[in-house]
């Protein structure tokens, strides 16, 4: 018994009704809890909306995007902020870039004219001959302006020389835009390499040797302009071409030939041409990314290895040129030696290949193209008349199929000779690096795109009333169009090949003197017999 009294009394507690204290204590501790909670929770949202307003506010605050780069690098060469710039706006100007987002997607974007600094060298242009339309020039020459040109030469013909997109063009700096007028024509037939043998063979042919010719000319006016303009270098690109300036330093043309030695006179780029995936491509430019390398980028013996693979019954390893193009140092008695190279009247050039860096071409990119270049040319869809109009083997194939078969003939020829819907074939030739990916020119003109530059110079242009575009018409055709007319005839002594070196640079060659035009070549064949002078 007394044992069990004594389980009783050590268990008692635990089973005894509660006190009033022990009860008024539990209450407190209760109440303290739920106090702490209202006032966590009253807190929390406080936080939080004070967090929302630091995030949003701009007073002061360094825009993220220029962390992302070290200091002074947070632009592209030559992009010097404008006071027109987003990011040297007060918040009370913010209202303007209400059809953009708070933090572009594309860091560079200062203001649509991209306008290079007077001092800032070397200075680049680039002429082309266009009739294309505003979806092609602007994303090529604004894609240009953010590597490093500062300067645009366009001779412009068809749907470019409409007031529509003229008065775009002219409203651009840095952009002198010539019109093909008879008084345009009458000036170039008085010019010196009209009258010279060396472009003669191209004379007087339909399509392609027309539009070659008419290019030498325009490039012969635009070596007059770029020394008025005071630039450094010159470069002939077509509007379906963009420079890849791969190897230099923030992917800066300008960078690139900066680092060319100063007894270099011409650089050579090799051109990619473009894998297309799909046949419902639009832009090009913002759509394709796998691109076929140049001969003069990849190993002989696999070029030469996969070369069958490479072609797909193709008459060539390209479907058009191979033999890129140059960029020529603006000096005394230079002249043009066809589309794709320059040359000198006193000298032989001396010449560099770059071992990185190329021209990308955008070649039947579209399907439309077979059509278009079609509607161009009046030649009889025939093998032998097709020799007439054009310089290569699979333009003129592309001609006769166009011009005689059905849509869907079309689309079928079109997916066999241009599509590459093979996804093995593909992989096998990225892995051997005949084709590549190149994602930077997509990029950069899809930002341009959604920064609204393009829309911007098209808001930005002026009202152009049919009188004043005629006027414009008249007064762009003033420059001379003699490039070297106090110059005596064309003799020139041979110069000692001068060795530069250079990191990027692929080869030095001393270009002979050409007869006859540089014209746009193949890259060379399985048979080819002078692989001597593409190495």
């Amino acid at each position: 018994m007394p044992v069990t009294n004594h389980h009783h009394h050590l268990h008692a507690p635990l089973r005894s009704t509660p006190s009033s204290s022990t009860f008024s204590s539990s209450s407190s501790s209760s109440h303290s809890f739920t106090s702490k909670i209202l006032l966590l929770l009253t807190i929390l949202p406080v936080s939080l909306a004070a967090i929302a307003f630091i995030l949003q506010w701009r007073g002061g605050i360094t825009d993220p995007t220029t962390l992302l780069s070290p200091p002074g690098s947070h632009h592209f060469p030559g992009m010097d902020p404008s006071p027109l710039s987003p990011l040297s706006h007060s918040s009370s100007s913010d209202c303007v870039n209400l059809g953009r987002t708070s933090s572009p997607s594309f860091p560079y974007y200062h203001n649509w004219k991209l306008d290079y600094g007077a001092s800032l060298r070397p200075k680049i242009c680039v002429t082309s001959s266009t009739s294309a339309g505003l979806e092609q020039i602007l994303p090529w020459m604004f894609y240009h302006k953010v590597i490093g040109v500062t300067n645009f030469f366009l001779f412009v013909e068809g749907k470019a020389a409409s007031p529509e997109v003229s008065k775009v063009l002219q409203s651009i700096p840095g952009v002198k835009v010539i019109y093909r007028t008879r008084e345009l024509e009458e000036q170039q037939a008085k010019s010196r390499i009209w009258n010279e043998t060396w472009l003669a063979g191209f004379f007087y042919k339909p399509c392609n040797y027309e539009l070659f010719v008419k290019q030498s000319l325009n490039m012969e006016m635009a070596i007059v302009m770029a020394r008025d303009a005071d630039m450094d270098w010159i470069l002939h690109l077509d509007t379906d071409e963009l420079i890849h300036p791969a190897g230099a330093r923030e992917y800066s043309l300008r960078q690139l030939l900066l680092d060319v030695p100063g007894n270099v006179d011409m650089v050579i780029f090799p051109n990619y041409e473009s894998s297309v995936e799909r046949d419902d491509i639009k832009e090009p430019f913002s759509e394709v990314s796998m691109f076929k390398k140049n001969y003069d980028h990849l190993p002989k013996d696999t070029y030469f290895g996969m070369y069958k693979d490479s072609v797909r019954g193709n008459p060539n390893y390209f479907l058009t040129y191979g033999n890129g193009k140059s960029v020529a140092r603006i000096q005394d008695h230079l002249r043009p030696n066809g589309a794709h190279r320059w040359h000198n009247y006193m000298k032989t050039p001396n010449e560099i290949k770059l071992e990185e860096a190329a021209v990308l071409h955008y070649t039947y990119a579209k399907f439309s193209d077979l059509t278009s270049r079609r509607d161009r040319c009046g030649c009889k869809p025939t093998k032998e008349d097709v020799k007439r109009c054009f310089m290569l083997e699979f333009d003129r194939s592309a001609f006769i199929i166009a011009s005689t078969a059905t849509e869907d003939e079309m689309m079928k020829w079109y997916h066999e000779h241009v599509v590459w819907g093979d996804k093995d074939l593909k992989i096998k030739l990225l892995r051997k690096g005949i084709l590549t990916r190149i994602y930077a020119p997509m990029v950069i003109i899809q930002s341009l795109r959604e920064s609204g530059v393009f829309s911007s110079v098209i808001a930005s242009a002026p009202t152009l009333s049919k009188e004043i575009f005629l006027l414009s018409i008249n007064g762009s055709n003033s420059t001379r169009a003699v490039a070297s007319v106090s110059l005596p005839s064309r003799k020139i002594g041979r110069t000692k090949e001068s060795q530069a070196t250079i990191r990027k640079v692929l080869d030095i060659e001393s270009a002979a003197f050409h007869e006859v035009a540089v014209p746009p070549l193949s890259p060379p064949g399985v048979d080819d017999n002078n692989l001597n002078s593409h190495s």
